[in-house]
């Protein structure tokens, strides 16, 4: 059996992996990377929020991404029969990006990855781990298989784990733990969007609302194809037969704004079923090991935070993972964990929210304070740890009092025109 040795080992060669991996190029340290499937593959996570654009700076990997021309996300429009919820992220609160993109995972994944290779750090592909455990108290011990089935034995002293879905140490350890968002799942496809519209109708990330539990998404990529799903609670799939496709066709027709629109659009896979796609974990941290992304907590798509909290757990958990093994005494629970919880708070707070209608209300109200509407978008890009912003500092209490008081003028208008 072969054998390696390296200061950190990174599993998933995914956005968190691969700034976690930028960040520690050319930090005279060790970086080992392994990823169980091969590149391209799909994934999905396809609409990203500003803050994103922070973190890929920060890890050297801005300027590979700015050169394959994907669509430019300026903000993201929800519909909800005739009311339409629009927000520019240039009308934000605070500092911060004002843009990002919207990317088909698949070459964009492998974008980042081809960038982290050429920098020199090593990728096995095709690379499954099978058991993690330690070898003494400074080292761990991974065995590896790749795609030859032949074994390989990697000693580490610290392990970043940006699985995601594969979710590997919280499997290996038993960490899993209950979701925050229960009974939710995803159906989505590709399709090749002929005769697109132009302007904002092509470019625009939508969310159409069918109930206050069920969404629409249509994602525009730069090459002509667009990314469409639902997410909805269980049940509500439950009222579709047949084979996926059929399944599909059908859920487009509860669409209100985009029904009839990809009728003549045949899907480029067979859609994809997420069932349960919340998740979660007991621990994010243990002895030199962290958990990033989705490999810790998945809260829900609707606001697309996922390679948000992805990048921004592995940049942190990779510089403090440094720190550490430069002799540092790192307190993960305050350093990591409390910072990373913080922020996953506030987006807890916001898609609880989504779905007890509360949010939806804030969205869609036809007379919006402009600047509480920036506060909030700060939000939606991604800025959940700006204290500064009352939305973010105190995100369910400004959340009630906002949808009280909407209710309030509602009510006394109602009140006045009868």
């Amino acid at each position: 059996m072969k054998q390696q040795i390296t200061d950190i080992l990174i599993i998933g060669a995914g956005p968190g992996g691969m700034v976690a991996a930028g960040y520690l190029h050319d930090k005279e340290i060790s970086v080992k990377v392994i990823e169980k499937q091969s590149f391209p593959r799909f994934a999905i996570g396809e609409s990203l929020i500003p803050r994103c654009m922070d973190n890929f700076e920060e890890a050297g990997l801005l300027s590979a991404i700015d050169k394959k021309g994907y669509q430019k996300k300026f903000g993201a429009r929800f519909i909800r029969g005739n009311e339409t919820a629009e927000f520019n992220f240039s009308k934000k609160y605070g500092d911060g990006w004002d843009w990002t993109w919207q990317v088909p995972r698949a070459d964009f994944d492998k974008t980042l990855a081809d960038e982290i290779q050429k920098k020199g750090i090593d990728i096995s592909f095709e690379t499954e781990v099978i058991s993690v455990e330690k070898e003494n108290d400074d080292l761990w011990k991974v065995i590896t298989k790749n795609k030859e089935g032949i074994s390989n034995k990697i000693h580490s002293r610290f392990i970043i784990d940006a699985s995601g879905n594969g979710r590997v140490l919280a499997k290996q350890f038993r960490l899993e733990a209950p979701p925050e968002i229960y009974d939710h799942s995803s159906i989505f496809t590709h399709i090749k969007e002929t005769g697109r519209p132009k302007g904002k109708e092509g470019q625009l990330i939508t969310f159409e609302v069918l109930d206050t539990e069920t969404w629409f998404w249509y994602i525009p990529f730069s090459d002509g194809m667009s990314s469409i799903g639902f997410v909805a609670p269980n049940k509500w799939f439950e009222n579709f037969e047949g084979p996926e496709e059929v399944q599909f066709k059908k859920m487009l027709e509860k669409t209100d704004y985009y029904k009839g629109r990809f009728d003549d659009h045949q899907p480029i896979f067979k859609p994809v079923k997420l069932q349960n796609i919340s998740r979660n974990v007991s621990s994010i941290y243990g002895k030199a090991f962290a958990l990033t992304g989705n490999a810790a907590e998945f809260l829900d798509p609707i606001f697309s935070s996922g390679v948000a909290f992805a990048t921004e757990s592995s940049l942190l958990a990779a510089k403090l993972a440094l720190r550490e093994l430069n002799g540092e005494s790192i307190n993960w629970e305050e350093q990591y964990k409390n910072y990373i919880q913080k922020g996953v708070n506030v987006f807890s707070v916001y898609v609880k929210e989504w779905y007890t209608g509360r949010l939806q209300r804030i969205f869609f109200y036809d007379h919006p304070n402009e600047s509480i509407k920036e506060q909030i978008c700060s939000v939606l890009a991604g800025y959940v740890w700006d204290t500064t912003n009352p939305f973010v500092r105190n995100a369910e209490k400004m959340l009630w009092n906002l949808d009280y008081f909407i209710d309030f003028e509602k009510n006394k208008k109602n009140n006045v025109s009868s």
